[in-house]
């Protein structure tokens, strides 16, 4: 009898333990301290067709700002470039801008691009707090003709500002 007792009284003792562990790992979670994506790095990824070389999301200015290369030896025409980000409410930006405003992009330039007046604060983007775009760029070389198009998906994942 006294070895049942002891076998209960230890799972017993250790399983208050264990709920009590459980309980401080929740309450950590649920308040954001063990936010994994505090901890992951900023980034900028594309195909290989294009490099990104600076990027920034704005809460303040409601805007998505990257600053891509364009890898390919050939020039290229855009013929779309679209943001969107991986929420319920999709990301709606009602000017994009690039510049240089020619369409034709020389191989090995770089170009600024700019999709302001986006709905940040709807979309959840909140300030200091991580945020992730997807870009979707539309493009074809221009020796070969728009008939020969291709798409290149990229994303961006960055502290909000």
């Amino acid at each position: 009898m006294k070895a049942g007792q002891a076998a209960l009284e230890f799972l017993i003792t250790y399983g208050w333990a264990f709920l009590v562990i459980i309980i401080m790992v929740s309450t950590l979670a649920y308040f954001g301290i063990l936010g994994p994506g505090k901890l992951l790095p900023d980034r900028c990824s594309f195909g290989a067709e294009f490099e990104c070389k600076d990027f920034q999301i704005s809460s303040a200015s409601n805007s998505v700002k990257i600053r891509l290369k364009n890898n390919l030896a050939d020039a290229i025409t855009l013929t779309s470039m679209t943001a969107s980000a991986e929420a319920a409410i999709p990301l709606e930006c009602f000017r994009f801008t690039q510049s240089p405003s020619t369409s034709v992009w020389a191989g090995g330039s770089i170009r600024d691009f700019t999709f302001s007046e986006c709905n940040t604060d709807d979309v959840g983007f909140i300030s200091s707090e991580k945020g992730k775009v997807l870009i979707k760029l539309s493009y074809y070389l221009v020796m070969s003709g728009e008939g020969y198009g291709h798409d290149v998906q990229g994303e961006i994942l960055a502290t909000v500002t």
